[in-house]
């Protein structure tokens, strides 16, 4: 098993290096991780792990992997301590995800960030919340990295086609423990707004490392996120901050121009309302889109 102290240093430097934390909150970081893996003493320092940041990549790829890696060492020492109930997909990343919540900063600071780079314009805007979506880890690059994706020439025009293999399979211990397990109502899906911060369980994503930006929409509150699962470029969901299901009306024509109009280098669209054709969520009214 990996050195657990390296790890956390590792895991800290990566924070560093990404923008997630400053140089002034690497000691109470490395203590938030401490305490969640248990542990009550370290010997990482503010310099040794400004030298580790430097050393953590900027390739794209290459961060990914370097993320998974540091990750899967302290998910390695989760379980051998019983800090995992179960050593699979499914407790991993309710349990990494509680690790990565440490290093994002409250919504309100989010929001802010992201409404003054909304005055230099739309784009600098989602450039910032997209790259935190993935520098949180929830955007998960190492399992987009193994989507497949092709074009299709028809006569119609280039079709993109995608395989999505970023989204786990439920393992049989998760399933049976989601089956035997005490059934809660909240978050009512995995769309309200609720879900930010919310530690999860094993029938529901953790989301500890969620942030949802606020738009408004026919005059309404609706929420601006990312899609932890990209079928496409900046794959984003735009959805209504109270919990009614989806209808397709006049109206919602007029949500999907209010979007683009705030949001002018995206495009938008929804699914159907129907059972048979609609989205996998139709109990919640939302659009997606991307860049």
């Amino acid at each position: 098993m990996a050195d657990i102290n390296v790890a956390v240093k590792k895991l800290a430097a990566y924070g560093l290096a990404t923008g997630l934390i400053e140089k002034e909150d690497i000691i109470y970081t490395v203590n938030s991780i401490l305490i969640v893996l248990g542990l009550d003493n370290t010997d990482a320092e503010i310099a040794e792990i400004e030298k580790l940041s430097a050393e953590v990549p900027t390739d794209e790829a290459e961060l990914g992997c370097y993320l998974e890696k540091v990750l899967g060492e302290l998910d390695d020492y989760a379980a051998a301590t019983g800090l995992i109930e179960n050593d699979s997909v499914v407790y991993r990343d309710l349990f990494d995800t509680k690790l990565m919540g440490l290093m994002v900063e409250r919504p309100s600071a989010i929001i802010k960030k992201f409404n003054a780079k909304y005055k230099e314009s739309p784009e600098a805007a989602t450039y910032y919340y997209y790259n935190l979506s993935k520098n949180s880890d929830y955007i998960r690059r190492y399992r987009i990295s193994k989507d497949m994706k092709w074009i299709a020439p028809t006569e119609y025009g280039d079709l993109d086609i995608t395989i999505n293999l970023s989204k786990p399979e439920k393992d049989p211990k998760a399933i049976a423990a989601a089956r035997n397990a005490k059934q809660s109502g909240y978050p009512k899906c995995q769309l309200c707004w609720e879900n930010e911060g919310y530690s999860g369980r094993v029938d529901h994503p953790a989301r500890e490392n969620h942030r949802i930006i606020p738009v408004t929409i026919q005059d309404t509150k609706w929420g601006f996120q990312y899609s932890p699962y990209v079928y496409y470029n900046e794959h984003c969901i735009v959805f209504n901050s109270q919990h009614i299901p989806m209808k397709i009306e006049h109206n919602t024509f007029c949500k999907l121009f209010d979007f683009v109009k705030a949001f002018p280098h995206y495009f938008v669209g929804s699914n159907a309302d129907l059972p048979i054709v609609g989205g996998s969520i139709l109990s919640h009214d939302h659009f997606q889109g991307g860049h």
